[in-house]
């Protein structure tokens, strides 16, 4: 049976280090500040800014919290974001995706200045991960990285696939894993015979979209699997993109839902904070 990869514990640990880092900054009479924007009441992205409140409460980080209308026009929600690029006492701007449809999320990511872009999802942000230059790194593969080094397994030299190719997770994290000095596979909806593929990954990182598709039959004897998904079964339940009972007999390590990449999103936040200020 797999060792399960704690997320819960390692994001806490992030956390606490966090904590400390503003504790010092505040000593110095400098204090750390996050604007979360969220546009309309989407219940999922309520729970989500809700959190990232209470993780900002817990490491000492002020958040300002801008909840508006849905019916709000992209150039009025731009120009909130220049006021707050504008903002010196500001150090981080995060808009709480997904926007309304009628917002272009790119021009809206586009102008949040790329020294307060916490999120890591600018141009900027992921042109500096390309080519290895220091910068602010996508929260949920930079939380993967620290799952996988905290947990002592071993990266460089591995051969890793990454399951998904979005720009929030499958791309920069083939990057990051690259960046590490692992041998990295990207596969996606039109890989050929996707399972020949991903057996023969030490690092499986698997970020689909679909509910329990990754089984046995895709997954090499002693593998580490990382389970990015989150969704809720049948019987709604979470679960993960990875058939984790099936899956958790054949790998040496695996990260469960809840509770495994999950946590580490927001710590990964709180850090990004603190390196902005």
């Amino acid at each position: 049976m797999a060792n399960i990869i704690d997320g819960k514990v390692i994001s806490a640990q992030i956390k606490d280090e966090v904590k400390e880092k503003v504790a010092k900054l505040k000593e110095e009479g400098r204090e750390v500040c996050l604007a979360v924007i969220q546009v309309g009441d989407d219940p999922a992205s309520t729970v989500y800014v809700g959190n990232k409140k209470k993780a900002c409460e817990y490491c000492g980080i002020r958040s300002e919290s801008y909840e508006i209308p849905g019916d709000t026009t992209e150039d009025e929600l731009i120009a909130l974001i220049e006021k707050l690029n504008a903002d010196t006492a500001v150090n981080g701007i995060l808009v709480q995706l997904p926007l309304p449809k009628h917002i272009n999320e790119d021009r809206v990511i586009m102008s949040i200045d790329p020294a307060k872009d916490v999120d890591g999802f600018s141009v900027n942000s992921v042109g500096s991960l390309c080519i290895g230059r220091k910068g602010y790194r996508s929260c949920t593969p930079a939380g993967i990285i620290e799952l996988l080094k905290r947990s002592n397994i071993e990266i460089a030299g591995k051969e890793c696939v990454v399951i998904g190719r979005s720009n929030i997770v499958g791309k920069p994290m083939a990057l990051m894993m690259l960046q590490e000095n692992a041998t990295v596979t990207i596969t996606h909806s039109k890989t050929v015979d996707l399972p020949s593929v991903t057996r023969r990954a030490d690092i499986l990182i698997v970020a689909i979209g679909k509910p329990r598709m990754i089984t046995s039959e895709y997954v090499k004897e002693g593998a580490v699997v990382i389970d990015v998904g989150i969704h809720r079964d049948e019987n709604n339940k979470l679960c993960g993109d990875v058939d984790y009972a099936d899956v958790a007999e054949k790998c040496s390590y695996i990260t469960p839902v809840p509770g495994g990449v999950g946590p580490m999103t927001i710590a990964m936040l709180m850090h990004n904070c603190v390196e902005g200020a």
